[in-house]
């Protein structure tokens, strides 16, 4: 039997990732998993405007970095309590993808849970994968969510019925 115990989901806050967190919450309670959702926030010190601007690019960054924090608590908050052990995580790095991947190492990542945007060719050539990059690099399975995704997770009222 496969045994995950942890599941990471990467956010950066688009439809497509919150998609992923459905699947990924689904997945963390079936299997009794923790569930970890990581943002990747841009480190604005490193940046040409931080040159010109360092205090102003300071404020910025713990701007940055408080509303992630703020975004990510809106995403696991479970007003009845029935959801999995979560833990949250904001990384501040020019590097999402190593960020990613070495979270995935540090904390023993069983299950990485991601969204795509399924762009065409020339997206894909011209911004790259996010996505593509850790399923490459990453030290454990990564499942990709496409959005829009096909309807794999049910409400609990829509699998009652489906059953009945």
């Amino acid at each position: 039997m496969i045994k995950i115990t942890q599941i990471l989901v990467p956010t950066d806050f688009g439809e497509a990732a919150d998609a992923a967190l459905v699947y990924a919450r689904e997945l963390a309670l079936r299997f009794s998993a923790r569930l970890h959702l990581l943002h990747v926030a841009d480190n604005l010190p490193l940046s040409t405007f931080a040159e010109a601007y360092p205090d102003m690019a300071m404020d910025l960054q713990a701007e940055l970095e408080k509303t992630a924090r703020d975004q990510i608590a809106a995403r696991l908050l479970d007003s009845d309590g029935s959801g999995p052990a979560t833990t949250p995580a904001v990384i501040t790095s020019p590097a999402p993808v190593m960020s990613i991947v070495d979270y995935a190492k540090t904390n023993h990542i069983d299950l990485i849970v991601m969204g795509t945007h399924g762009r065409g060719l020339l997206g894909h050539v011209m911004m790259g994968s996010v996505a593509e990059r850790v399923v490459r690099l990453a030290p454990c399975p990564v499942l990709t969510v496409r959005h829009p995704e096909h309807e794999f997770v049910w409400p609990d009222t829509l699998t009652a019925v489906a059953r009945a």
